[in-house]
């Protein structure tokens, strides 16, 4: 599939890249690593980012909430995924957990969203405001978790009438069957396009 990217109307959301999920020593990263390390996930975040900033293109961060003492303990029903960060304390603020891996900072021109407190990166954030204000219409997702975040923030993207592109390779999940489903049963139900990261480089390097 061959797909068009202007860089002014371009945004790489880079969703999630916490060094509890991407790290050596991370909480998250022994559930990642196997399938990671078989997608070649750092190689592939660190590919995008970097096409992308050659390109002009806008790369946005879409952080998760950063844990604090007390959240969600007097939430009327918070979801499995906030009461395991509840009880792990996953991404929790001011520890290195909760900081972003030292491959993928924040650079003079990036935006950095509001967290989001569940899956979704435009659910109760700025995102939707931000993207744009910049002018942005495409939206290239990489990141975690494959099944959770990167779909849901997916699905939302595409309700907004933001047109949607999954990068197979530049997202990883806990098991073979989640990051199946993700790209080849949910994906096609609202992805305008899903690409590797060798097609998606070649498009914005065009």
């Amino acid at each position: 599939m061959t797909e068009s990217y202007d860089p002014r109307r371009t945004a790489i959301l880079l969703v999630d890249p916490y060094n509890d999920f991407l790290s050596e020593g991370g909480k998250i990263w022994p559930r990642i690593e196997p399938m990671a390390t078989k997608v070649g996930l750092l190689d592939h975040l660190r590919s995008v980012v970097a096409a992308a900033r050659a390109a002009g293109i806008q790369v946005v961060f879409v952080p998760h909430r950063r844990w604090v003492p007390g959240d969600y303990e007097t939430w009327d029903h918070p979801n499995p995924t906030q009461r395991r960060i509840m009880d792990q304390h996953n991404f929790a603020r001011g520890t290195w957990g909760g900081q972003f891996h030292p491959d993928f900072q924040p650079q003079p021109g990036d935006v950095v969203a509001q967290e989001h407190w569940a899956q979704s990166g435009f659910a109760n954030t700025d995102l939707d405001m931000q993207l744009k204000q910049h002018g942005i219409t495409h939206v290239v997702l990489i990141g975690l978790l494959a099944n959770t975040c990167i779909e849901s923030t997916g699905r939302f993207a595409m309700e907004l009438g933001y047109h949607v592109t999954l990068v197979s390779d530049a997202t990883a999940a806990f098991l073979p069957e989640m990051l199946h489903a993700a790209h080849e049963l949910n994906g096609p139900t609202f992805a305008h396009a899903i690409l590797t990261t060798d097609q998606l480089v070649e498009s914005v390097s065009a």
